[in-house]
Parts: structure tokens; C-alpha cells; sequence
């Protein structure tokens, strides 16, 4: 196995997300009176995102424009359409000030003594920028869809990300802990790595917690990730 750089999704498998917004809405919450499941209206609105995003093709507009159109239509069908334009604008601009999940920043800070590590992501450049910055995380390289113009699954997206690399497919290690983004790097060449993130959507649970085919690692965290990477690198290569 001759990896040589490693790709990780950003969204839900480096950023919490889920425990971000929701906190973010509790004293919107407060203020209005709304007695309503946050949980389940944060995973509407990340729903919606993402059936607005994914698969997208030259696409007139970037994921933060998506998470903005539709919170309206989370807002609205959670009954709280009583938020201000300036107080929807905080909410959605909670994206880009999530934090990183606990066990991901020492670990891909290890990893790159061994190997170029790169943010390949959905989000905008600016947004990973921002929670980078925040959370102390130091990239190799962003790649945005939103700079190739072609979104995941879409097997240019991958393959494009290879070639700003000036690496094959099969020299780059996907790692993410979303079934639909690593069967499709597997199938544009990719290796993969399945990291499991039990509590990506708070207490419902992920909609797909497992693998579903034979990944190259499967792994319950960074930690796990980072000794299972090392131990099969050359001699010498991980010891930084």
C-alpha cells in the first residue's frame, strides 16, 4: 500500500457540527420561548444542505449559500419563524466557528510529520479557513469543490484533487466517516479509511454508523487511525 498523502473529509468527520449549532440555537431558543427538538431541527437543516450540495456540477453558488437558503425552510417547518434576519444570519454563520471533534487535532498534526494531509471537502474555502484557524488545525493544502466546480460523489472531484496533488488516486488515503464519500473514492482509485463518529447527529445517531464495504482501515477514532497509518508506512517514514 503506497500512500502518500492523506484526504480528509472536513465536514462531520473533523468538525462536531451538530453539538456546534445546536448550542448556537439553545439561546435563540430561549429568547422566543420555542420549546422544540434542536436536535432534530439541526439535522433538518444539515439534511437539507446536503441534498442541496452534493452532486453538484459549475454550481452558481457554494455550500454556505445552501446552509443560508435553507435554514428558512428549517425555521419554518420547526414552527421558529420568529428569528430575525440578523439572528438567522448569527446561526448560519455559526459554520465557520465549529470546533474540531477532541481526538482529531493532535492526531493529523502527527500525521503530517509523516505525510502531506489535506482538507478535500464539500464546505467553502473560507469556511475551513475559519474552523482551521479556530481550532489550530495546519493543512498541506485545502481543496474545496467549491474550486474544482465539481462536487463529491462525482468521480472528477477526486481525480482532480489527485492531479493538483501530482499523485495517482491510489497514492492518496480518503478519510472520512460517510459511506457515500469513500465508495466513491474507492471507485475513482482512492484508498480508504472509515473513521466511526457515533455522534455526528447527537442522540438519533448517524445514518449510516458503519461500513458498508471493506475499507482499507476502519477505525473508531484518530487515534486508532494514526498507529494503523504508521505501522504501514516505510521504516522511518512516521518517525518524524
Amino acid at each position: 500500500m503506497d500512500i502518500r498523502s492523506v484526504a480528509f473529509d472536513t465536514g462531520g468527520t473533523v468538525l462536531d457540527w451538530h453539538g456546534g449549532l445546536v448550542r448556537a440555537f439553545a439561546p435563540l431558543a430561549e429568547k422566543h420561548g420555542l420549546t422544540l427538538d434542536a436536535h432534530a431541527l439541526v439535522n433538518d437543516w444539515r439534511l437539507r444542505t446536503m441534498k442541496g450540495i452534493v452532486g453538484q456540477v459549475q454550481p452558481a453558488f457554494h455550500m454556505d449559500d445552501v446552509h443560508r437558503q435553507v435554514l428558512d425552510e428549517t425555521l419554518a417547518q420547526f414552527g421558529a419563524g420568529v428569528l430575525s434576519t440578523d439572528e438567522r444570519d448569527a446561526l448560519w454563520r455559526h459554520w465557520h466557528r465549529l470546533d474540531a471533534w477532541p481526538d482529531f487535532s493532535d492526531a493529523q498534526s502527527a500525521m503530517r510529520k509523516a505525510l502531506p494531509v489535506v482538507s478535500l471537502t464539500m464546505l467553502p474555502t473560507a469556511l475551513v479557513v475559519d474552523v482551521s484557524r479556530r481550532n489550530g488545525i495546519v493543512w498541506d493544502a485545502i481543496i474545496s469543490c467549491e474550486m474544482i466546480g465539481v462536487y463529491k460523489p462525482h468521480a472528477q472531484a477526486y481525480q482532480t484533487a489527485a492531479r493538483w496533488l501530482n499523485l495517482q488516486p491510489r497514492n492518496i488515503l480518503m478519510v472520512a466517516c460517510h459511506n457515500f464519500d469513500l465508495n466513491a473514492a474507492h471507485q475513482a482509485g482512492m484508498r480508504t479509511a472509515f473513521v466511526r463518529r457515533p455522534d455526528e447527529w447527537g442522540p438519533p445517531g448517524p445514518p449510516d454508523p458503519q461500513p458498508n464495504m471493506a475499507y482499507d482501515f476502519i477505525e473508531d477514532g484518530f487515534d486508532g487511525l494514526l498507529k494503523s497509518l504508521l505501522a504501514c508506512l516505510p521504516k522511518g517514514q512516521g518517525a518524524g
